[in-house]
């Protein structure tokens, strides 16, 4: 099995993006695959968006809901998508990995009205992975 199917089917993944002086930030987090990357959501207004609009480096790992670590750390370039096909896509793939879990946190996000600022991260695993 790729590191990118390994990640692919992880529950959830720990994404680690850099600040200005380099030191790495984890962030546990749900992922899933979309084509050949892999796809995150989140709130536009979250620092991990802010240290990946900086720098586009990140390390991607296996881990449990707290961010315990259950596999090694793969390094990979992440970005952010910003075509409207690109995220219905990924939040397909999302839906489609998490099921009514998803589904509740669409419902929520149309709720407090804060869907609206759901960014998608795509990430793509460096050669060799």
């Amino acid at each position: 099995m790729t590191a990118f199917d390994s990640l692919a089917k992880a529950r959830y993944v720990n994404l680690e993006t850099f600040r200005k002086n380099g030191s790495g930030v984890q962030t546990p987090v749900w992922v899933a695959p979309d084509g050949k990357e892999l796809v995150i959501f989140t709130n536009g207004d979250s620092y991990k968006v802010k240290r990946l609009r900086r720098n586009s480096s990140v390390r991607i790992a296996e881990c449990g809901v707290r961010g315990a670590l259950k596999g090694p750390w793969h390094e990979g370039m992440g970005r952010l998508v910003q075509d409207e096909a690109g995220k219905s896509s990924a939040l397909r793939a999302l839906r489609k990995k998490y099921g009514w879990q998803m589904l509740l946190a669409d419902w929520g996000g149309r709720i407090r009205g804060s869907k609206k600022n759901w960014v998608v991260i795509a990430v793509s695993l460096n050669a060799g992975a």
